[in-house]
């Protein structure tokens, strides 16, 4: 006979409480966001009279025209979109090359020289020489008004790559020593072994990477001296600070708070849709190299 076991109150109790703070956080995160996409349809008046909605009374497209107007900023938004999209996949590859291939070598036992390296590494995650320097360097190395400076000089994250380090040394000894005596290199034996099995921790820090190239507007601040070649994001960031410039009636066809809420709407929506591919891979990856260290 199969038995079943008969669970306690105080189990039942711990279970309710833990699924209501659950639910609270759940609505406590998802509220918000839904209000921002709500109150980007809707007016300025409603934005300023209504503290909180779901869903407004009058609907409106005006803040998403504003921004996609082809006659207006849409040239520049198509155009800068389409950069965004080019750096951010250009450099996350970037990133996960350099990051793997360092963090492979760095976990090589035999790695002549690997003490002083990683030695260097974790320096540079306490020390840093700050912006001043890094914008003298990224113009002397001619790298100025360029999508380089955009991508190459955070081309590795120290922290990622110690992670993916210790996830390469978790790998079984076996695998490399069975590889090895059918002839493959180490190259080989990087390509066709170590990258397939850190698929997971791949996507997980490929999405960190991503979603930091697809958020950075600071760095075109500092290093793009042609509004052509703006990012996205640092074209949406001109749009809401020239609503905020000229926007001085509240009735006005296209308002300043709405706008913000367009363009909040507008540069996040990418990356959710990105996000449900690698969603079975991120939840195996977050974790990865967290044991050993």
């Amino acid at each position: 006979m199969i038995s079943i076991k008969r669970r306690s109150i105080g189990d039942l109790v711990g279970d309710i409480v833990i699924y209501a703070l659950l639910t609270i956080l759940a609505v406590v995160m998802v509220v918000p966001f839904i209000y921002v996409i709500a109150a980007s349809f809707a007016t300025e008046y409603e934005i300023q009279t209504r503290p909180m909605f779901l869903i407004p009374d009058e609907p409106t497209l005006d803040a998403y025209t504003r921004i996609f107007d082809m006659s207006d900023m849409g040239g520049k938004v198509f155009r800068s979109l389409a950069i965004s999209i080019c750096v951010t996949v250009i450099g996350t590859l970037v990133n996960l090359f350099f990051t793997t291939t360092m963090a492979y070598g760095l976990s090589r036992k035999n790695l002549i020289g690997k003490k002083p390296l990683l030695n260097m590494v974790l320096f540079t995650m306490v020390f840093s020489g700050g912006m001043i320097p890094l914008f003298l360097v990224v113009k002397g190395l001619g790298m100025y008004d360029s999508y380089a400076a955009l991508i190459l000089p955070g081309a590795i994250s120290a922290y990622n790559m110690l992670i993916v380090r210790n996830f390469f040394m978790e790998l079984p000894a076996e695998l490399e020593e069975a590889a090895s005596i059918d002839g493959c290199s180490d190259i080989g034996i990087f390509a066709k072994i170590a990258l397939p099995l850190s698929l997971p921790c791949l996507a997980t820090f490929g999405l960190f990477y991503a979603v930091g190239h697809w958020n950075d507007y600071f760095g075109a601040l500092l290093y793009l001296n042609d509004q052509n070649k703006y990012p996205f994001q640092l074209v949406l960031r001109n749009i809401v600070m020239q609503s905020q410039e000229t926007q001085t009636d509240p009735n006005a066809l296209i308002p300043s708070d709405t706008l913000k809420m367009a363009v909040i709407v507008v540069g996040t929506v990418p990356i959710l849709i990105v996000y449900p591919f690698l969603q079975k891979y991120f939840a195996a990856g977050v974790m990865v190299g967290a044991i050993k260290g």
